[in-house]
């Protein structure tokens, strides 16, 4: 956080990945070798639980909305019966999808 109180958009990713590990979903950051096809970062599934992989090539921004969706379809238990700082809770509803049909 700066001196206005802004949270910086990695603190944001580092609480988002905080409350995913709370819901139970694992977190594991990986790196693209060089020559290496792009990775990009993705929930999976392993031994049937479920594992967020974020590639640390993907701009933040990227990184941060893979994991707010993640939270809506995993964490939402977590979402609400934690105080998240009003940046994150602005971030979780910022990535919310609208209606159908909306635009």
């Amino acid at each position: 956080m700066d001196t206005l109180g802004r949270v910086e958009p990695s603190e944001i990713l580092q609480q988002l990945m905080g409350l995913a590990e709370q819901a139970g979903v694992a977190v594991r950051v990986v790196r693209a070798g060089e020559g290496e096809a792009p990775l990009r970062s993705a929930l999976c599934r392993v031994r049937g639980r479920p594992v967020l992989v974020l590639c640390s090539a993907e701009p933040l921004d990227a990184r941060i909305e893979v994991v707010a969706a993640v939270l809506r379809t995993h964490g939402a238990g977590v979402i609400e019966e934690r105080f998240l700082a009003p940046a994150v809770r602005e971030r979780l509803e910022r990535s919310r999808p609208g209606p159908q049909g909306s635009r």
